[in-house]
């Protein structure tokens, strides 16, 4: 593994205009450069690059980076590919780091797998054309779907013989061991010790990740009974989760940025054939129904889907289980029937790309709509049955996260049922309160699961925490701790979601940079940083990130405090060389800018004058760039790790910081120093956080207060006062602590 040191050099080093230089030509144009978005078809310059920042980004399509990132992205190359690409673009010799035996394992079971994989698909291609059978049975039946040469090795389509062990006895002759064949799931263990394929007889098709790493595969069978399952994938592992993947991402990923949209199909070959016919944004979930995995990945690269499924019977009904778990998670969907003989795959091959092209502008439909027509279809006027499909249709919009999008469905669907809309939107609150109040339910029991657990581990109990907005009672009330997904009482900017961004972006931003000094127990002042303030903060009321990403993020910068005192010592040795240069340099231009001719008093005096210059100009460049560094510090690292989410995470947060200049008011354009008001600006963030905790508390309390019963009111009302109180509190008590940052 590429040790700290040299991953810091590296990202130290990468000018991000250099960079991006290679790729994109750039104009400066104020404190930044500009040019053409290499990421979608840009007229207009709209891609942006702060070298101050280390960032680039496209305010058009929304890409960029920083200089890692962007090689990934361009180049499509691994995070480990990218860094060694910029290490031999400036001569920085990679240094590796021992790992320990719990890495090593790890690591090496992950690369195993993933070098196996790759052995397997490139021994399934040659099968496929330097075989007999594979020309004869799988390249036939590919050039019968109408797949041209470019595809089938775009997708890198391969041949399994229908031998019992053919491939299992090339493995291990090629050194595999037989229990990785068993463990990836090429191979089955048989009773004799020895194994079998699993793929034996089938055209296969490769399953990448999001960088194009080959993690698994599907086989199709092309034999005609029907004792043999038709399709055949490899089992989950430890580099392949079903509810994680979907098919052609990598290969549509570019594509989706740019259009800003996907299409969801079924099948492997519907991607495929609409991939050849020229609609590259295309993917399948892999061999499973959509799940929440699959939809996260899908909203990196853009909130906009359409799912384009069969026109059958059951091809509607998968495609009405799809448009719910789309909408719970916030995308904007849209649905394409097709003709009921039809599926993507024959559709497009059937058709022109203009005409496939002109029947999705025509039939491409809301999801309203076409679940309505859906709904109704049997209902006719049949009131009972009629009832039940509108409710079905507002069971739906309750699900959408935004107040305001459910606020449009709700006047769409009064219009298109002729119901009042008032009527409308007190379902929509009656079923979202429902939907609420389920998901606290569950919550509950993952906690009280979890409370078990912890006792069954021996894990202390006994434990007093201090006084944290936690000490309010939560016997028989609405929990209390919000949790990733929880639907809001309010969709105001201070909303739980919405702080917990803004704490995350300061982190990002400033993590690093002194806050102020903070009061220790025996009253000595301490210096601190923002994230040590953040951290400490949350300590004290038991506070965490309720969304599992912000908190994943949280955590690796906290893993950084002590490389950050290293990398700070290592900045400062070479600071002191520059600042050395630059006060010889300031000092000699200074004495040439003195008259000819002086006395010596007066070159005494002059040189006084001079050296009061340079030391006054030096220490506030020796500031400015520590204050730089320490800003620059954690973003640089967490826009360039090796971790998909919490990069592009911090890209975005990043991003936020980076001036979006318009083209017309470039000139007039101010941007407001944050790093200059971090004393108060971080403890402000923070006790906007707190405030919206107990605001949804306060909202969640009222929401139970309007249904419950007579005998429960008393108590609500209670714990509401205790609610009020300690929002009233909260303004009083914010920044008067003294805690200790270790």
């Amino acid at each position: 593994m590429i040790d700290h040191n040299t991953v810091q050099q590296i990202l130290d080093t990468a000018d991000i205009v250099d960079v991006v230089s290679d790729f994109v030509s750039l104009k400066k144009r104020g404190a930044n450069w500009i040019g053409l978005c290499p990421f979608h078809n840009d007229r207009r310059p709209s891609f942006y690059v702060s070298r101050a920042k280390g960032l680039c980004k496209c305010f058009a399509c929304g890409e960029g980076g920083s200089a890692v990132g962007f090689i990934m992205k361009h180049e499509q190359l691994s995070y480990p590919e990218a860094l060694r690409y910029l290490a031999r673009k400036y001569h920085i010799e990679i240094q590796e780091k021992e790992l320990t035996d719990e890495e090593k394992q790890a690591q090496s079971e992950r690369e195993a797998m993933l070098m196996l994989n790759e052995w397997a698909c490139d021994y399934f291609e040659k099968q496929l054309h330097e075989t007999q059978a594979g020309r004869e049975i799988g390249l036939s039946y590919f050039n019968e779907r109408g797949f041209n040469d470019a595809t089938i090795k775009e997708f890198r389509l391969g041949y399994s013989s229908d031998s019992y062990d053919d491939f299992y006895k090339a493995a291990v002759a090629q050194g595999f061991n037989p229990k990785l064949l068993f463990d990836v799931g090429l191979c089955i263990p048989n009773e004799r010790g020895g194994g079998y394929d699993r793929f034996r007889g089938r055209v296969m098709f490769p399953i990448m990740n999001i960088a194009g790493k080959v993690i698994a595969f599907g086989g199709r069978t092309l034999k005609k009974d029907k004792e043999v399952a038709k399709y055949v994938n490899s089992p989950e592992s430890a580099i392949y989760l079903k509810r994680d993947v979907i098919y052609g991402l990598y290969q549509a990923k570019r594509e989706i940025s740019k259009q800003d949209k996907c299409f969801i199909v079924e099948g492997y070959a519907d991607v495929i054939s609409m991939h050849q016919a020229g609609f590259k944004n295309v993917i399948a979930s892999s061999g499973t129904a959509l799940t929440e995995g699959h939809i996260h990945n899908i909203s990196r690269y853009t909130k906009n889907a359409t799912e384009m499924f069969d026109g059958d019977a059951a091809g509607v009904k998968a495609a009405i289980r799809g448009v719910d778990m789309l909408l719970k998670e916030g995308l904007n969907i849209k649905v394409l029937p097709l003709p009921p003989e039809d599926d993507p795959d024959t559709f497009v091959r059937a058709h022109s790309f203009s005409e496939v092209e002109e029947y999705i502008e025509q039939n491409e439909e809301d999801f309203i709509h076409f679940k309505a027509n859906v709904v109704l279809k049997d209902a006719k006027n049949d009131p009972i049955k009629r009832t039940a499909a509108i409710t079905d249709v507002v069971k739906s919009i309750a699900i959408i996260p935004d107040e305001i999008a459910r606020m449009v469905y709700a006047k769409e669907c009064s219009n298109l049922f002729a119901i009042d809309e008032q009527t409308i939107l007190r379902q929509i609150k009656h079923h979202r309160n429902k939907y609420i109040e389920q998901w606290h339910k569950e919550r509950q029991q993952q906690q009280e699961r979890e409370r078990r657990l912890s006792q069954a581990n021996n894990q202390s109990q006994d434990e007093v925490p201090p006084p944290s907005l936690n000490d309010l009672p939560e016997a028989d009330v609405i929990p209390i701790t919000p949790h990733q997904g929880t639907p809001s009482a309010t969709t105001s900017q201070n909303g739980i979601e919405v702080q917990e961004r803004e704490v995350i972006r300061l982190i990002v931003n400033y993590g690093m940079c002194y806050w102020g000094d903070t009061e220790l127990e025996d009253g000595s002042l301490q210096p601190t940083t923002v994230l040590e303030y953040i951290q400490n903060e949350l300590s004290m009321d038991q506070m965490d990130f309720t969304n599992p990403l912000y908190r994943h993020c949280f955590e690796i910068a906290k893993q950084y405090r002590d490389a950050y005192q290293e990398d700070f010592k290592r900045f400062n040795a070479g600071l002191d060389e520059r600042i050395a240069q630059f006060m010889q340099e300031e000092t000699a231009r200074l004495q040439e800018e003195e008259p000819d001719g002086l006395d010596s008093t007066a070159l005494i005096n002059a040189q006084v004058r001079i050296d009061k210059a340079v030391n006054a100009l030096a220490i506030a460049k020796a500031n400015s760039e520590r204050q730089e560094f320490n800003c620059n510090y954690l973003m640089k690292i967490l826009c360039s790790i090796d971790d998909d989410n919490v990069r592009e995470l911090a890209f975005e947060l990043a991003a936020d910081n980076l001036p979006q200049l318009s083209k017309i008011h470039t000139q007039f354009a101010v941007i407001l120093e944050e790093k200059d008001r971090l004393m108060t600006l971080v403890p402000q963030m923070i006790f906007n956080w707190k405030n919206a905790i107990v605001t949804q508390r306060i909202n969640e309390t009222k929401s139970q207060i309007a249904v419950a019963p007579a005998e429960d009111q008393p108590r609500l009302m209670e714990y509401l006062q205790e609610l009020y109180e300690m929002r009233h509190q909260l303004a009083q008590v914010i920044g008067d602590r003294v805690v200790n940052p270790n």
